[in-house]
């Protein structure tokens, strides 16, 4: 099974849109999968259709107790966030292994899985250290704009940092651009800088802009469930289908 963190220091990249049609396009293909929202805003949560759960992920970093997982559809399953859990890199910082917290509460759930999809927050503080320890992988969302990779070096120099001292099996699964505009001029400039830099790290698939992907999130739907036809599915299908023949 693959642990795969989906993260960007910034927000606005399509990161949870991507954690719920990647997870969704996962389950579609008769995978299990996790979805793992740790983002205090907890827009994953709320665009699979929950809305103030009984528990969240934030009682089990608290407590120490057994993460609460919903079952969403099919071979799809989420451990939900809460506005609570803005507060808890302040709870957590004092505590020994405060970094492994989230890697011993997901243990016990990896057998069930083929997958976890974990969506950090749009920072790169210890919630999102404790995703990359208990992470194989992590994918990158980008916008398809200008300056949108500036930081990513950064980024990845404090994963490399994580594998070395941290987590040595982590790796990083690779890059993929979000929210393209076909009719811009100036957009295939900047996916060729984007390829130029990272090279072999930037996925084939690219997510065009498409106004299903953000209505299907109001309906609490995946876009697979929401508008099965549209782009944004056609799009996401492809991703994840080159995310399992990349990552195996």
């Amino acid at each position: 099974m693959k642990t795969i963190s989906i993260m960007n220091h910034k927000g606005g990249t399509g990161k949870t849109t991507s954690s719920i049609n990647i997870g969704a396009g996962l389950a579609k293909k008769g995978l299990k999968v996790l979805l793992l929202d740790i983002d205090s805003q907890a827009n994953l949560t709320e665009g699979l259709g929950i809305a103030d759960p009984e528990e969240s992920v934030y009682d089990s970093i608290r407590e120490n107790k057994k993460l609460p997982v919903l079952n969403i559809s099919d071979n799809l399953d989420l451990v939900p966030s809460s506005i609570d859990l803005l507060g808890a890199e302040m709870e957590i910082v004092s505590k020994i292994g405060r970094e492994q917290i989230l890697n011993k509460l997901l243990k016990p759930l990896k057998p069930n899985y083929d997958f976890i999809l974990i969506d950090c927050p749009p920072s790169v503080g210890l919630l999102t250290v404790n995703a990359m320890v208990a992470s194989d992988t992590i994918l990158l969302p980008l916008q398809g704009e200008y300056f949108a990779y500036k930081g990513v070096d950064r980024l990845l120099g404090i994963v490399q940092e994580v594998r070395e001292n941290l987590n040595d099996k982590l790796d990083i699964g690779g890059v993929f651009i979000t929210q393209i505009n076909t009719q811009r001029i100036l957009t295939k400039t900047i996916v060729d800088k984007l390829t130029e830099d990272l090279q072999d790290k930037v996925f084939d698939s690219k997510i065009r802009i498409n106004v299903a992907l953000a209505e299907a999130q109001l309906q609490g739907q995946s876009i697979f469930d929401y508008a099965p036809e549209s782009n944004g599915a056609k799009d996401y299908k492809l991703l994840v289908e080159e995310i399992i023949t990349k990552l195996n």
